[in-house]
């Protein structure tokens, strides 16, 4: 049974998307209170680019 190795190059650039948004969010004053709405996707993309899920 052969195993087939996908690419994460495109979960990678995502998770590296939403941490910027994430870090964006932060240094912008009225941002800050919202910036856990970009959480989710960083994390989502993070575990996909280290194919856990």
């Amino acid at each position: 049974m052969e195993v087939k190795k996908k690419s994460t190059a495109k979960y990678w650039m995502l998770c590296f998307v939403w941490t910027a948004i994430m870090v964006a969010m932060l240094a912008i004053p009225g941002a800050r209170p919202f910036f856990w709405l970009a959480l989710p996707g960083a994390v989502t993309y993070f575990a996909l680019a280290l194919d856990i899920m």
